[in-house]
């Protein structure tokens, strides 16, 4: 598998161009969305120096929930949350796009079967782009996370859970509290303070 990587590759600088600063200052969702495709496709051409084949994805702006950022081989895309970019796309784009672009890198051009976060992808992350391989962000989730239902047991205050899981409730199954055990039962619905 070693093989197929490169001996020597320059890291692509993954910090933003000055140039893209007074986009991102705006705060404007359009402007956000453009520097994630400009920093996407920088991320495509510094790779296609290496993996000169490699397919470029469609950039999607589709997901939800606690994740930052997918890799989705079957729609050929790299899906984002533009919630959290909102919230802080610096961070973002500098962090999230090259940890997905490395996913792509992986499958699509160096065609490793290894584990997502395995050591293709370390390397990836590291030699090609110049990051740290973090399997997981450090952005807030609570807005694009919303845990609107309050749900409760015999030993705590509650549990607030998501819309998903409270609609998997209503279809009959069931979650547990971890601590005493007992089945949750819904206390209602009320933004969390």
């Amino acid at each position: 598998m070693k093989s197929r990587l490169p001996e020597r590759v320059n890291a692509l600088a993954c910090e933003l161009p000055d140039e893209w600063q007074e986009r991102l200052a705006s705060g404007d969702d359009s402007a956000c969305r453009a520097v994630v495709e400009l920093q996407a496709q920088r991320c495509l051409a510094h790779a296609r120096r290496y993996w000169p084949s490699l397919p470029a994805p469609d950039i999607r702006f589709d997901l939800k929930g606690c994740s930052a950022g997918q890799a989705h081989f079957g729609h050929r895309a790299l899906r984002f949350n533009r919630i959290m970019l909102a919230a802080q796309p610096r961070a973002f784009i500098e962090e999230v796009v090259p940890h997905e672009m490395a996913h792509w890198v992986d499958v699509l051009g160096v065609v490793s079967k290894g584990k997502p976060h395995g050591p293709v992808w370390r390397w990836l992350m590291v030699h090609l782009y110049g990051r740290q391989p973090r399997v997981t962000h450090r952005f807030d989730t609570t807005t694009s996370t919303p845990t609107p239902w309050h749900y409760g047991c015999h030993c705590t205050e509650g549990h607030w859970l998501t819309v998903r899981r409270h609609r998997r409730i209503e279809r009959g199954y069931a979650y547990r509290c971890r601590r005493c055990g007992q089945q949750l039962r819904l206390l209602g619905c009320e933004p969390k303070a």
